[in-house]
């Protein structure tokens, strides 16, 4: 599968579930719902709502629990759904895009960040950062003297 693709699977997933928390869930459910169904064997649209409602209500308890990886796998869920369509019909990757835009359209979906990091030189006595972006300047407390025991 090109990579363009599997990253738009991420994207779709990441947004869906993204949008799940917002009061235009509704919206984006049935549109979801609609592009699932025009999809070659994906059901009807009716049953595909009642899917996303139950991956909504997953979320919602999964939040309200912290469980950090209930809600990874909510979007993991979605993730490999997304890819397995557009796997079976990249022609769907046009309609995704589309309803993408109109139900998050501030989100930049163009960039990809890549950081490779090479540390050298020793033992290194101050924090690291490997970030695509920082923003401002992090500050760190004063290093202890000396090397740490350990």
């Amino acid at each position: 599968m090109e990579a363009e693709l599997v990253a738009l699977a991420t994207t779709g997933a990441t947004t869906l579930v993204q949008q799940m928390a917002t009061e235009g869930w509704a919206t984006v459910r049935r549109r979801m719902a609609a592009f699932l169904a025009r999809r070659r064997g994906a059901g009807d649209a009716a049953a595909l709502e009642g899917e996303l409602d139950d991956s909504r209500a997953d979320l919602v308890a999964a939040q309200e629990e912290g469980d950090r990886d209930g809600v990874a796998g909510v979007t993991a869920a979605w993730r490999l759904r997304l890819r397995r369509l557009l796997s079976e019909d990249p022609a769907a990757a046009a309609e995704l895009r589309a309803l993408l835009d109109e139900v998050a359209p501030e989100q930049d979906r163009g960039t990809v960040w890549e950081v490779h990091n090479t540390i050298s030189g020793g033992t290194q006595h101050a924090p690291v950062i490997q970030a695509g972006f920082v923003s401002g300047a992090p500050t760190f407390p004063a290093p202890p003297a000396g090397p740490l025991s350990g």
